[in-house]
């Protein structure tokens, strides 16, 4: 999971092999997940996130 970028607690990732999904990137911060497509800047999966932490 090569590391993009970090934030206070969040940090943006990419997995090097997740088949033929658009680009986007995972971000993580404790216990909380989501997955951002990069063309639209849209949250594809939500994991645990408040929505003010989502929205773009």
């Amino acid at each position: 999971m090569p590391t993009v970028l970090r934030w206070g607690p969040y940090r943006a990732f990419f997995y090097s092999n997740e088949g033929n999904e658009p680009p986007h990137v995972h971000v993580r911060a404790a216990n909380c997940e989501a997955k951002f497509w990069l063309h639209d800047l849209d949250v594809a999966v939500n994991a645990g996130f408040p929505a003010h932490e989502t929205a773009l």
